[in-house]
């Protein structure tokens, strides 16, 4: 297998250095060029055919949102990484990107100084995100997960009736912020359902995105505060570095955050917040799994659908990256999987039929879970 071919482009001398140090202890990376701005990199793509950029936002002459906006034309399909700095003024870049069309981001070391450790932080990072844009991913299990949800008696009297979805629980990672643009502004104002949401991102970047997306989507949307009240019709979404759970406290639920262990090398984990909801919750809940590297959210959809939930999975056409919803299609846990356009409607159109249910008589809800 050929190697994949990166050109880094970065202002920073220091910051080019670490990168080809850090890729360079892969055999199956190759770095094909290195640019000081965004002008030489547009003049370099067409020299060296990289298979990806790793891209610096802040650049004399061109910066990196320039550069998105020029690769949206002839070279529209290559991916790109960006390189962000963990401030207000860098997630607010970062999102800007995304929109343009980057596919991920890694965080600029906070400390060039120590060059060892900068070189291992973004080996850590860089790698795996490069491997998955470019097609290398982990072989996923061709087996069903072994499921523990009681099996209930035949005897018509014995069936449940099904419980009115009272919220939606949402796991992404990479792509998912451009995801979430197109889900969440397409649900109602009067969805009669909360919906809580774990993006993978770092603390300031979640506050942004919630921001950002409150001013596009009929619900209110927000990042995650510790022990607010959840209501239907609000949009939660975790705080960077925080893992987010669901409480039962009375008749009322609460959202709580969490400072304890990354799960999947995660905080906030999708499978922390789905376990919770499943507790809370029940066949009361719609589980989702959205673009994403790894396969945070696996476990947890299992436990929804343990509970009596079912789960949703976007579909590899239309993820950045078939990790996460592959993972979960793969286990036999995804009652449907759907392109990206066609999941609010789902989502809505499952929340309101499950209300519309309990509005039936019981004579005629019996019959209607048999059409």
């Amino acid at each position: 297998m050929k190697p994949i071919r990166v050109l880094v482009v970065d202002d920073s001398v220091v910051v080019r250095r670490m990168v080809r140090g850090a890729l360079a202890m892969d055999s199956s990376i190759e770095i094909c060029g290195v640019a000081a701005n965004g002008r030489i990199a547009l003049a370099m793509i067409d020299q060296c055919s990289p298979d990806i950029l790793t891209l610096d936002i802040e650049m004399p002459e061109m910066d990196g949102l320039e550069v998105l906006r020029h690769l949206r034309g002839k070279h529209a399909q290559l991916p790109v990484i960006m390189f962000s700095t963990l401030t207000q003024r860098g997630a607010v870049a970062t999102l800007d990107a995304l929109a343009l069309g980057a596919r991920d981001y890694v965080a600029k070391p906070a400390n060039v100084g120590s060059v060892t450790n900068s070189i291992e932080a973004i080996r850590k990072e860089l790698l795996p995100k490069i491997k998955a844009l470019c097609g290398v991913t982990l072989s996923l299990p061709t087996h069903h997960v072994s499921s523990t949800r009681p099996l209930y008696a035949t005897p018509a009297a014995r069936i449940p009736v099904p419980q009115p979805i009272e919220i939606v629980a949402i796991g992404t990672s990479t792509g998912g912020p451009n995801a979430l643009t197109e889900v969440l502004p397409q649900l109602p104002r009067d969805l009669p359902a909360a919906v809580v949401i774990v993006q993978h991102m770092p603390p300031t970047f979640t506050r942004f995105l919630a921001e950002r997306l409150n001013g596009q989507c009929q619900l209110p949307v927000s990042e995650a505060i510790d022990d607010q009240l959840l209501r239907p019709g609000k949009v939660v979404i975790a705080q960077g570095d925080l893992h987010m759970i669901v409480e039962q406290r009375g008749v009322n639920v609460h959202v709580r955050t969490l400072r304890t262990v990354p799960e999947n090398s995660c905080r906030p984990a999708v499978d922390v917040l789905f376990r919770s909801v499943a507790e809370v919750y029940g066949s009361r809940a719609l589980g989702l799994v959205m673009t994403g590297m790894g396969q945070d959210g696996l476990r947890g959809a299992e436990r929804l659908i343990d509970a009596g939930a079912k789960v949703l999975a976007q579909d590899e056409a239309t993820s950045v990256v078939w990790g996460m919803p592959g993972f979960v299609a793969h286990a036999g846990l995804a009652e449907k999987i759907l392109p990206l356009p066609e999941i609010a409607g789902e989502i809505v159109r499952r929340v309101r039929e499950s209300h519309r249910r309990q509005n039936i008589p019981k004579s005629q809800n019996y019959v209607h879970q048999f059409r």
